[in-house]
C-alpha cells in the first residue's frame, strides 16, 4: 500500500487557471504582448517566473528588461491573481477531492502539496482543506520548477515518505514529467493525448477514489 499522495493544486484541488490567465493576460496587455487560452496551456503546471520568461520570450522581448523591471512584473502579476481569488472558497473544491482526503486520513495515508503556485496556503485556507494536508511544499525552496522533480522530492520529504512509495496527481504535462522524474507514481486527471498514454488517467476528479489509486498501486 502507498504511504503518501502528493497533489498538485490548479486542475486538481480545485481551478484557478482562469485567475491566472485574466491575470497574465492583463500584464501581457501592459507590456504589448498579446496571449491567448491556446498560449496559456504553456504556462500550466511551471512558476511564475518561467511563465514571465515564456510570455516575455512569445512577445520577443526576452532582453528588454532588468532583473528589478522583472521581478516587478511578476509581483504585479500576482498582486492581480491575489485579488481574483479572494471569493475562492469551500464550493470552488473540485468534486470527489474532499471525500480523498477524508479517505486518505482515515487510512492513515500523508497527504502533501506540492504545488508551483506560491499562493497553495493561501487557497488551501480559503477552501478550509489546510487541515487535511500533512505537509505544503514550499516553491520558493526548490531549485527548479516543474517539469524538474524538486516540488514532488519535496514533498514527499515533507510527509516523511519515501518517493517510491508515493503517488503524484496532476493535470499537467510538466507536472506528469516532474512526477515521473521523482520516482513516484504519476495518476494524471486529463486527456491521454495531452497527459500521455503510459499513465493511469481519470479524466475527472469525481473518479480519484482511494479505491482507484489503490487499484493502480496494486497493477504498477
Amino acid at each position: 500500500m502507498f504511504q503518501a499522495v502528493l497533489f498538485d493544486l490548479d486542475g486538481v484541488i480545485t481551478d484557478t487557471a482562469e485567475y491566472h490567465f485574466l491575470a497574465w493576460e492583463k500584464l501581457a496587455k501592459e507590456i504589448g504582448i498579446t496571449i491567448d487560452r491556446e498560449f496559456n496551456e504553456n504556462l500550466k503546471g511551471v512558476s511564475r517566473e518561467e511563465s514571465l520568461r515564456r510570455i516575455l520570450v512569445h512577445g520577443g522581448q526576452e532582453n528588454a528588461y532588468t532583473a528589478e523591471a522583472f521581478a516587478d512584473m511578476a509581483k504585479r502579476k500576482n498582486d492581480n491573481y491575489v485579488e481574483m481569488i479572494q471569493a475562492v472558497s469551500p464550493k470552488d473544491v473540485y468534486p470527489g477531492i474532499l471525500q480523498l482526503l477524508q479517505e486518505l486520513r482515515a487510512n492513515g495515508i500523508k497527504i502533501a502539496l506540492a504545488s508551483a503556485s506560491k499562493n497553495g496556503p493561501f487557497l488551501l485556507d480559503q477552501m478550509q482543506l489546510t487541515a487535511y494536508f500533512d505537509a505544503i511544499a514550499d516553491p520558493a525552496k526548490v531549485a527548479a520548477s516543474k517539469p524538474a522533480p524538486d516540488i514532488f522530492i519535496a514533498a514527499a520529504e515533507g510527509v516523511g515518505v519515501d518517493v517510491s512509495q508515493a503517488i503524484g496527481i496532476e493535470d499537467a504535462y510538466s507536472g506528469i514529467a516532474a512526477i515521473k522524474a521523482a520516482h513516484v507514481l504519476p495518476i494524471g486527471v486529463g486527456k491521454a493525448e495531452i497527459l500521455g498514454e503510459d499513465i493511469a488517467i481519470v479524466p475527472d476528479t469525481s473518479q480519484l477514489t482511494l479505491d482507484f489509486l489503490t487499484k493502480v498501486w496494486d497493477n504498477k
